[in-house]
């Protein structure tokens, strides 16, 4: 099985946000690899895993970084692969972060998410594949459409829930 989606990410230590993208990637059968590169601290690294990615069968490369956020940006300037940042929540509450994703300039575009937001980040490549994947796309819709049932359940749910001066 080869990888269509790469996960990067600048430190172990970013896992605990970046693996709800594994999760949704896993779900969807999407094939994918997870590695901790640093844009400051193996920045030689960085820059050949960008080079190579599309050559190796890459089709989208999702990368979180927090702090200084450099590594999606570095990652766009040496490939023409899509690059999804997602920001990690850090100092600032990840606005640091977010923004210097979103801040890039003409010509090195990155999709940026919210603060934390892998698993948007893991839907949105998977947005990308599906337009090429027919059943990708269908699971990717089944999937959306779970989404509303969970919803309704709740909100019937919460119907139930009894005050003394609720209306509904």
């Amino acid at each position: 099985m080869k990888p269509l989606v790469s996960i990067i990410m600048g430190s172990t230590s970013d896992l605990p946000v970046m693996e709800k993208a594994c999760k949704l990637l896993d779900e969807m059968q999407v094939p994918f690899e997870v590695n901790a590169l640093s844009a400051h601290r193996t920045p030689d690294a960085v820059e050949q895993f960008a080079r190579t990615a599309k050559e190796r069968g890459l089709k989208v490369i999702i990368a979180g970084a927090g702090m200084a956020a450099a590594l999606p940006g570095v990652i766009a300037a040496s490939t023409t692969l899509p690059v999804i940042g997602v920001p990690i929540k850090g100092m600032l509450d990840g606005l640091d972060a977010m923004l210097s994703i979103i801040q890039m300039p003409p010509g090195i575009p990155v999709a940026t998410v919210g603060v934390n937001g892998a698993q948007n980040a893991a839907i949105l490549a998977v947005e990308m594949l599906a337009l090429a994947d027919e059943s990708l796309a269908q699971r990717l819709s089944d999937y959306k459409n779970n989404l509303k049932t969970k919803i309704e359940k709740a909100n019937k749910e919460l119907a139930e829930v009894k005050y003394e001066y609720k209306t509904n």
